[in-house]
């Protein structure tokens, strides 16, 4: 039983890099400092001095090492992540955790799960990446000379499989998070164990449309895109895009493409209205967004969003697939639309087209924007640890504060 404010072990697979995971665990170590939360976050990286202690709130960051394999541009495994066990050990030991909270099978989040096990903590984990259904588009993206039907059939078998093991690995937690309605139930079947909402929030003085730098008279509509350029993003859409826009007789627009990744030069051959930013941070990327007219997310599989989110607080209405957690941010035909890949050209000059349309669906987009806060997320979260493991009222106190 937690007799008080949980003291939080925090171990994310991902903190410094560009994606949705450390975007949020960046937001929530800031969270636990401005509340002087109990909080260590064990976290892999390269800082010079490799432990802070700031108030209540710790970090322990190491790196990985030369045996790493990368995943993506900026974010690797290292199988070899166990020698930091000693260093991690002690700073454990000295913070005094009542909980450990993961955030999926990483060596970081294996490590962790590992120590909750030696030291007899209850385990947290929070669902951020539909691995399964990462590991069938990248795997039948290499089948693609195979017939349609072999290669939709290998994928289902290797989401299903992929989607097996993760439950099993999240099974040992005692409560789960997600950020998505859909995702919590699909986990609970799964796993047996309980789930909890954890969405997004959003800066929402930092994402603005008064960040807008473009001309009050240029007329041409930029069409932008955030995130990693990767299949799995289903970013080859954005070919099909243009070509329909073009057939329609729609020509006055141009592509904003921030971020990198595999089918970077895909998207260059491809999409010659384009402009490529590569990845941008603070404040040149809400400049970015708040220049858009349109944020077209074709992707399927985010768990949540969080691009999504921000061009909303920029005001800008987002189109997504009725696939995964972007879903359930857009309100369609308010915020932007949700709709088949086949109809997002469609919905670009069904929005675009009619006058003063756009006008509003912005004002709408940065309106429900402002509802969408970081601190009420992770007061969900503590709700959460307590409501499973208990604790007393005056906590509760404390995170209101």
């Amino acid at each position: 039983m937690i007799a008080q404010t949980p003291r939080v072990a925090f171990f994310p697979d991902s903190f410094h890099e560009v994606n949705g995971v450390a975007h949020t665990s960046r937001h929530f170590e800031a969270f636990a400092r401005r509340r002087n939360l109990p909080f260590l976050c064990v976290r892999a990286g390269n800082r010079r001095v490799p432990f802070a202690e700031t108030g209540s709130t710790w970090s322990l960051e190491l790196p990985r090492g030369f045996f790493s394999v990368p995943l993506e541009k900026d974010l690797s495994f290292d199988p070899a992540y166990m020698r930091h066990v000693p260093i991690i050990k002690q700073t454990i030991e000295r913070f005094d955790p009542t909980l450990i909270h993961i955030t999926g099978p990483s060596e970081i989040g294996l490590l962790g799960a590992v120590l909750a096990h030696h030291y007899g903590l209850p385990l947290a984990a929070s669902w951020h990446t539909n691995v399964h259904e990462y590991a069938a588009r990248r795997f039948t993206g290499l089948l693609g000379r195979l017939p349609r039907q072999q290669t939709l059939a290998a994928g289902r078998i290797i989401e299903n499989r992929a989607l097996w093991l993760a439950a099993k690995f999240y099974s040992i937690a005692k409560i789960l998070f997600a950020p998505n309605r859909e995702l919590c139930s699909l986990l609970e079947s799964a796993t047996g164990r309980p789930c909890r909402l954890m969405p997004r929030g959003v800066d929402s003085v930092l994402f603005d449309p008064s960040k807008r730098t473009r001309l009050t008279d240029d007329r041409e509509m930029i069409l932008g895109f955030v995130g990693r350029l990767s299949v799995e993003k289903n970013v080859a859409l954005l070919g099909q895009v243009q070509r329909e826009l073009e057939t329609a007789g729609f020509t006055r627009f141009k592509f904003l493409i921030v971020g990198h990744g595999a089918e970077e030069a895909w998207l260059r051959r491809n999409l010659p209205r384009a402009e490529f930013t590569g990845v941008l941070r603070g404040e040149p990327l809400v400049n970015a967004y708040a220049n858009m007219d349109l944020f077209v997310f074709p992707s399927h599989t985010d768990t949540f969003g969080n691009v999504v989110l921000e061009a909303l607080a920029c005001g800008v209405p987002a189109i997504v697939t009725p696939d995964g957690g972007p879903a359930s941010i857009v309100h369609d035909g308010i915020t932007g639309r949700v709709v088949p890949d086949g109809q997002f050209a469609q919905a670009i000059t069904e929005i675009l087209e009619p006058p003063g349309l756009l006008s509003e669906m912005r004002c709408a987009a940065r309106n429900y924007a402002l509802t969408a806060s970081w601190d009420a997320v992770f007061e969900g979260v503590y709700a959460g640890y307590q409501s499973t493991f208990g604790s007393r009222n005056e906590d509760s106190e404390l995170l209101r504060a």
